[in-house]
């Protein structure tokens, strides 16, 4: 993939927007982690704790890149992937019962525990839409996360005053699913005699975790009024 190039902006894009639908609880963690702080240490926990969990997102996301390499790792990725788009669409608890430190280190030390838990999604689905570029997956971070951590509140009130843009993120990691299934080594000779899946499994990755999603969704929203 050439640096400039139409398929490498198309690439950015998905990775800035995977980050900013999968990152919004990473935001709230970091919030509530320096919550005990005072304002002045609040800053610089923030920043000193994103700065490490930047440091860790890109070099897990490097290694996740190499892995992607080896026969079966995409299948396996691109099915985690799907229940990561489909967990995307339905409603959780929040993370009000994490604690916030009391201290400058240990709320670094928090925020950056946090983090590595719950990257794993972030990382992977990532490391597929980058397809083995470096620089695209080095500035692809280096743009959105910053991005995510210093403008997390305005994002999650844009996120919750227009859902369509979740929706979105669920429809694009099943597509980027799709498409990191397809170009598994293992397969490459059936997907070469079947080209046309190809293009297929990328539409019909997108379909199944957005109709899922919501479903499972609307299920558990039942339940809920249900309960009451």
């Amino acid at each position: 993939m050439e640096f400039g190039s139409p398929e490498f902006w198309v690439a950015l894009g998905q990775i800035m927007m995977i980050n900013i639908v999968l990152s919004g609880d990473n935001a709230v963690v970091i919030a509530l982690a320096s919550r005990n702080l005072p304002p002045a240490m609040q800053k610089k926990a923030i920043f000193w704790g994103s700065a490490a969990a930047i440091i860790l997102r890109i070099i897990l996301t490097v290694f996740a890149v190499a892995l992607l390499d080896m026969h079966y790792i995409k299948l396996g990725g691109a099915v985690l992937l799907l229940w990561i788009g489909v967990k995307l669409l339905v409603p959780e608890d929040g993370h009000g019962d994490l604690e916030g430190a009391s201290n400058l280190m240990g709320a670094v030390k928090t925020i950056l525990i946090a983090d590595f838990v719950m990257s794993l999604d972030n990382v992977i689905a990532v490391a597929a839409a980058a397809k083995g570029s470096m620089s695209l997956l080095i500035i692809g971070l280096g743009v959105s996360i910053p991005l995510i951590i210093f403008g997390s509140a305005v994002l999650l009130k844009v996120m919750d005053r227009f859902p369509i843009i979740i929706t979105i993120g669920g429809a694009l990691l099943g597509y980027v699913a799709g498409d990191m299934a397809v170009h598994d080594g293992a397969i490459h000779g059936f997907i070469e005699a079947n080209s046309w899946l190809s293009s297929v499994a990328p539409a019909a990755g997108a379909v199944f975790v957005v109709a899922l999603g919501k479903f499972l969704a609307s299920r558990k929203g039942g339940d809920a009024k249900a309960a009451h």
